[in-house]
């Protein structure tokens, strides 16, 4: 069974096109540690109703979550209010974290 990842990064001001990079440089990162023995929950709303609130992603985004193995944080996530509330969410959780 592979292992359900969940990738958490601030997306704030950032194009569609970073968004996508700096996720495949993650992607990247996890092959080393994991081989193919795992899944990314697709988790980048590009599809978002677009008078989406804030809290609309992160509900949406702590459905996803909740299915997760592991939550993998990128560069930033501290500063960004949704990834701190989905790191509150992995520790409480006991959901495996993973920052960069």
């Amino acid at each position: 069974m592979k292992i359900k990842i969940f990738i958490s990064q601030p997306m704030a001001n950032k194009s569609n096109e970073e968004i996508e990079q700096e996720r495949q440089e993650i992607k990247k990162l996890l092959d080393q540690k994991y081989g193919d023995n795992y899944e990314i929950i697709d988790s980048f709303f590009k599809d978002a109703p677009h008078d989406a609130r804030p809290l609309w992603f992160l509900g949406k985004s702590f459905e996803l979550l909740s299915t997760a193995d592991v939550c993998v944080f990128a560069k930033g996530w501290e500063n960004a209010r949704g990834c701190i509330m989905e790191h509150l969410a992995c520790e409480n959780y006991k959901i495996t974290i993973w920052e960069m």
